[in-house]
């Protein structure tokens, strides 16, 4: 688990989420899952525990993408230190996370973001998620009701 410069955000692993302790300890009050190969975490009463199960690459809807991204911006806006995390910590959580942040403070292109919350840590992610992740949430300054059909 490691943090994401100066922001209450945190990026790691499915492991990291499920480690209560270590999640206390850092003082994070919300973790979003996105491992959708691993069980669901089983969260403290007190903590806030968010289940968006994306696979890393093509074929997640776009509204769970969008759902996710919100989700992160949302908690990011208010300052709740959040944990967002995936199977391997590499892809899913650096490509939600990156996005969130271009959401909040949108001053960069999203590219520059995904080198930031990549840091100097283990990265890989998957070019069509990302590119589905932009595709999503590029045109889309705000959450609208949309029915689906």
């Amino acid at each position: 688990m490691r943090r994401v410069g100066e922001h209450p955000l945190w990026v790691g692993t499915a492991r990291d989420a499920r480690d209560m302790r270590a999640v206390h300890d850092a003082g994070i009050e919300a973790v979003v899952d996105l491992a959708m190969m691993c069980p669901p975490a089983t969260p403290t009463r007190e903590l806030v525990y968010l289940r968006f199960p994306l696979v890393d690459g093509a074929g997640n809807p776009p509204w769970l993408l969008s759902a996710a991204v919100w989700a992160v911006s949302n908690l990011l806006w208010h300052g709740v230190p959040t944990l967002v995390a995936c199977d391997g910590g590499m892809s899913r959580s650096l490509a939600i996370a990156t996005r969130a942040i271009g959401t909040v403070s949108p001053s960069a292109p999203p590219d520059d973001y995904l080198r930031l919350v990549a840091g100097d840590g283990p990265a890989d992610v998957h070019p069509v998620l990302w590119a589905e992740i932009i595709r999503c949430t590029d045109s889309v300054n705000e959450p609208q009701y949309r029915p689906r059909d």
